[in-house]
């Protein structure tokens, strides 16, 4: 055993504060963040955001919450914005919304530039969780 590797984890959740109120959003995509140093998880605030943990166990602001790393090589089910079909590339949706942050999105053909996070593996319609493989992340910039 390395003892350089304590207090790792190889995979799946990890107990964090929450650093808002996330009642009622579990499965949204969340970032990492800190309050002082103090590690703690957010709903995204920007289209680009580094979401990248799932919210496993939803709570009120300041109490301990359930994040697992969304990461590659892994399927998950996130909720969507809107309707997508199996290999659509899926990017957070409008986090301009309240309601919407950290749920997922296809591509959208309006220009800006978008961080692609999964790709979906079923269709699905709004509101659903989605069956989708977690990909890098990567930018793709719509002209």
């Amino acid at each position: 055993m390395n003892p350089d590797q304590t207090n790792t984890k190889p995979v799946g959740p990890f107990s964090v504060l929450a650093g808002e109120d996330l009642t009622g959003k579990r499965s949204r995509l969340v970032i990492l963040t800190h309050d002082t140093g103090v590690p703690e998880t957010k709903l995204p605030t920007a289209n680009t955001a580094d979401a990248l943990y799932q919210l496993q166990e939803e709570g009120a602001d300041a109490t301990r919450v359930s994040i697992e790393r969304f990461g590659p090589h892994r399927s998950f089910r996130v909720p969507l914005k809107d309707a997508v079909n199996p290999g659509d590339r899926l990017v957070l949706a409008d986090v301009a919304t309240a309601a919407d942050k950290g749920k997922v999105r296809k591509l959208p053909v309006a220009a800006g530039t978008y961080r692609v996070l999964a790709l979906a593996r079923e269709a699905g319609v709004a509101d659903q969780n989605v069956l989708c493989d977690s990909v890098g992340p990567f930018d793709v910039v719509v002209p």
